[in-house]
């Protein structure tokens, strides 16, 4: 019986050992459900972004009205006829 119980302790220690230092230990399974959980929240975050680009990239092929909207914004354009009226910020 003590013989019995003896390597039922052994062959225990040796799958603990196993699983916390061998290989695919549970500290790097760990490490790796971390990184995955963070690379899924930046893929999610990349995919927004490319349909935004989508999305302006079809606005651009197919009007005017998003052209205009940046020549006026980032350019500071104005159509032929209209004022151009800046208002100073407070501070």
């Amino acid at each position: 019986m003590r013989g019995l119980l003896a390597l039922l302790v052994v062959l225990l220690a040796g799958l603990q050992y196993r699983l916390w230092f061998g290989e695919g230990n549970l500290p790097s399974v760990w490490a790796l459900e971390r990184t995955i959980k963070s690379q899924q929240l930046e893929l999610k975050a990349l995919n927004a972004r490319n349909q935004a680009l989508k999305a302006e990239v079809k606005d651009l092929k197919q009007g005017l009205s998003a052209i205009e909207e940046r020549a006026r914004s980032e350019l500071g354009m104005i159509r032929k006829g209209e004022t151009f009226f800046l208002l100073p910020e407070d501070n």
